[in-house]
């Protein structure tokens, strides 16, 4: 039994960095710390509490992790800090030597912090001294914390499934978020149809790979997502991201008739070249991924497809990246996510002997940014006159307020037009040319 005494009255604040799962975990403290009594430290407030949730997918990751930590023990010199994440999992006892940090909480023991925190609040007396940290081998990582985001955004995100069996050469996740696990169906369910009494209309569901769910229940990702689907007053479901080997066909059939679920998918391909694939030890080729792709364009003309591409790993030389640029082209994609190769340490990659240096690291990002800023501008093009469904998005006093159709076109109300009434609302609009920079298009209400 955890006594919130201690905790009345006082002040926090939290920062995130990294994945929509992160952001998602980060709600769940949020909300279990106002439960306590703790409520959230104004802008240029100095807080009793600072919770920064970390992440380890790049080096460049991991500096803003220790920018972000020194930052919030400056602003607030008294406070009682706490670390957790992929970089607290993965260098736990180094972050718990930068001055400021008292607790770091690997990625198993995160399911218990409101436990530890209270543990390690009673004995805090104020005075700056060396941080303590918890955290097991990968091997070890069993524990799920359920997330759902909520408050500060118009779409909850909601997590289903944790961990990663795939130990890619690239990648340390795995040994991070540890192997693959998951809750069941009906708890998630009982979380959705809570984000809906609480006025929620749009869920994305979060993971770090979201296919695998139901290793741990025996249950299935379509059993999931047929199962979400009944919730009432959720009227929009997203998936944040599928691997092209665990996306069924009938997955993709379902969606395409279902009551919620979006025509919007998000698939790591990361290399269009089956040598560059081989080497990252991914599982599957490009004839699967352009069959999933060509299929979903098929049964769903309108759907966008958003693809995950690394450019410069380890063994990319110059006639595979050509290979991967072409396979991309001739693809029916709506956008890129595009991020070059950054080495980890441990990983299987670094033995791997063709290095692209980081000046031509940058070439090769840039030639796939512009071709997805092309893709993008052919799918919204085509859809300007179409009449569309939008959920908007709370906006700024006197600014446009933005908001997203079914299939992930981004939209601009002027604002002259904007009520606040319209914030969280789907509302029927037409749409127009694109805005000022081109990234979203202008809308008129039906």
């Amino acid at each position: 039994m955890i006594d919130t005494s201690s905790f009345q009255g006082k002040t926090a604040k939290f920062y995130t960095l990294g994945c929509k799962l992160n952001f998602s975990e980060t709600s769940t403290f949020a909300r279990m710390l106002r439960e306590m009594g703790v409520r959230e430290a104004k802008k240029d407030e100095a807080a009793d509490i600072c919770l920064i949730n970390t992440c380890s997918v790049t080096e460049v990751a991991d500096h803003k992790c220790r920018q972000a930590i020194n930052r919030m023990a400056r602003q607030n010199p008294d406070a009682f800090i706490v670390v957790t994440g992929c970089y607290a999992q993965l260098e736990s006892e180094r972050v718990a030597n930068i001055p400021g940090v008292n607790l770091v909480l690997g990625s198993n023991e995160k399911a218990d912090l409101i436990q530890y925190l209270s543990d390690a609040w009673n004995k805090f007396d104020g005075q700056e001294q060396q941080g303590t940290f918890h955290s097991v081998k990968t091997k070890d990582i069993v524990k799920f914390q359920p997330s759902c985001s909520r408050g500060n955004r118009t779409r909850y995100f909601l997590k289903v499934q944790d961990g990663c069996n795939y130990f890619c050469t690239y990648c340390t996740i795995p040994y991070a978020r540890g192997f693959s696990r998951n809750p069941d169906i009906a708890s998630l369910v009982t979380q959705a149809e809570q984000a809906a009494a609480e006025g929620g209309k749009e869920i994305v569901l979060t993971g770090v790979n979201i296919g695998d769910f139901g290793r741990t229940t025996g249950e299935s990702f379509l059993d999931l997502v047929k199962a979400l689907d009944q919730v009432e007053g959720i009227e929009r479901f997203r998936i944040s991201s599928l691997e092209p080997d665990l996306i069924d066909d009938k997955l993709i059939e379902y969606c395409a008739q279902s009551r919620a679920f979006m025509p919007h998918f998000h698939i790591p391909l990361q290399s269009g070249s089956n040598e560059v694939l081989k080497l990252m030890h991914r599982r599957y080729d490009t004839a699967l991924f352009a069959h999933k792709i060509n299929l979903i364009k098929t049964i769903t003309p309108d759907a966008f497809i958003g693809v995950d591409v690394m450019v410069g790993c380890r063994g990319e030389e110059p006639q595979y990246f050509e290979d991967c640029y072409n396979f991309i082209s001739s693809l029916p994609i709506t956008q890129l996510h595009v991020f070059p190769y950054s080495e980890r340490p441990g990983t299987s990659a670094l033995s791997i002997p063709y290095v692209v240096d980081d000046k031509e690291k940058k070439r090769r990002a840039r030639q796939l940014l512009q071709l997805s800023d092309e893709m993008t501008h052919k799918f919204y093009a085509k859809h300007i006159g179409h009449e569309a469904e939008v959920l908007f998005e709370k906006a700024v006093r006197g600014k446009a307020m933005h908001g997203f159709t079914k299939n992930y076109i981004r939209v601009e109300l002027s604002p002259t037009q904007v009520q606040e009434a319209y914030d969280n609302q789907i509302m029927r609009v037409r749409l127009g040319d694109f805005n000022f920079d081109k990234s979203a298009l202008k809308v008129e209400l039906l």
